[in-house]
């Protein structure tokens, strides 16, 4: 099955509204090119995505870290949604914890 792909326009801040590529995942409306749509709750998203995996690193302290996740943007009934999807490591994460010199 082919994913429904739309270009949709997405309001970043006051100044800057970028075109996106989002994946329509069903609901009660069709999003149009005319709408722009808020990035808020992707950027919400990403705040609580590294927020609970920071807290995770605060607990189990190792001297180096990195993380990698990707999101796909999804428009569901006339709001974006983010999808946590496969990038190129193994899983939808790829962190790397170091301890010691």
């Amino acid at each position: 099955m082919e994913e429904d792909i739309e270009i949709v326009p997405l309001k970043v801040s006051d100044r800057v509204t970028i075109m996106a590529e989002a994946v329509h995942l069903g609901g009660e409306e069709r999003v149009g090119v005319s709408e722009i749509l808020d990035f808020q709750g992707v950027t919400d998203a990403i705040e609580e995505i590294a927020t609970s995996i920071t807290n995770t690193f605060d607990k189990v302290k190792p001297k180096k870290a990195s993380v990698e996740f990707s999101l796909k943007i999804g428009v569901e009934s006339g709001k974006l949604t983010s999808l946590l999807v496969k990038g190129t490591g193994e899983g939808n994460l790829k962190i790397t914890l170091e301890w010691g010199g």
